[in-house]
């Protein structure tokens, strides 16, 4: 009979998992400087009209709290996958409004991810 060690399948999906909103956040926000993946300023939507810098100057300073976050899913897990899960939910609520739901729907998901990402990482130190 195989044996289960949900330990240690847990600590694999947590490790996944830190890699995954570690990365990707980094690599989302260096490219707000880049525009290689998208134009990100389509996404702002009607926050544009409301943002008090010009839309590619809000989209760096975007980047560098993506970073950040990124960063801090390395250093901290479990504080950094809770505040990428707050700013994808966030993000979330910007694609709503200007009417990107299935982008929406994917950040939520992903907002959801992180979550359980910090939930998993409970008070390890440890990376």
């Amino acid at each position: 009979m195989e044996t289960f060690n949900v330990n240690s399948k847990a600590n694999t999906v947590r490790k996944i998992l830190m890699y995954v909103f570690g990365l990707i956040p980094i690599l989302a926000g260096l490219d707000k400087f880049f525009n290689l993946l998208t134009n990100w300023e389509k996404y702002l939507g009607p926050l544009k009209n409301y943002i008090p810098f010009a839309p590619h100057t809000f989209m760096m300073i975007v980047g560098v709290i993506e970073i950040i976050a990124g960063i801090l899913v390395f250093t901290i897990p479990r504080v950094g996958a809770y505040i990428v899960a707050a700013w994808l939910f966030c993000i979330s609520i910007v694609l709503i409004s200007g009417t990107y739901y299935d982008i929406a729907v994917r950040d939520l998901a992903m907002a959801l991810s992180a979550f359980c990402l910090g939930q998993l990482s409970g008070n390890r130190a440890e990376k």
